[in-house]
């Protein structure tokens, strides 16, 4: 696999094409958050990745930071494979873990 996969632009062409698996993981933590998938999938379109993790197993990951519908900032995690985006979570960032920017990670 390569890493070139892991392209916002191909994320983006991947959810359009409907080449997405929403993992039973994400689906629960989505409920459990009151995140729709359309908001996931707003978020993405208009997202940045703001971290990378080549080595995850099985499938190399990203973290996006987005917006959803509200215009609330929303992470996403999800790995790619070649013929198809992994979705992990999303999730709406926690202000004592993250700096002001949401993109930043606090220190401990």
């Amino acid at each position: 696999m390569s890493e070139d996969l892991l392209k916002i632009e191909i994320i983006k062409e991947y959810i359009a094409n409907r080449k997405v698996d929403w993992t039973k993981h994400c689906l629960n933590r989505l409920n459990q958050r009151n995140i729709q998938i359309s908001d996931v999938k707003i978020a993405i379109n208009n997202g940045k990745i703001i971290e990378y993790y080549y080595d995850d197993y099985p499938y190399p990951s990203c973290l996006i930071l987005g917006y959803d519908i509200d215009n609330k900032i929303i992470h996403i995690v999800c790995g790619m494979s070649e013929d198809k985006v992994h979705m992990i979570t999303a999730y709406y960032p926690d202000a004592n873990r993250w700096e002001d920017d949401m993109r930043t990670r606090r220190e401990k």
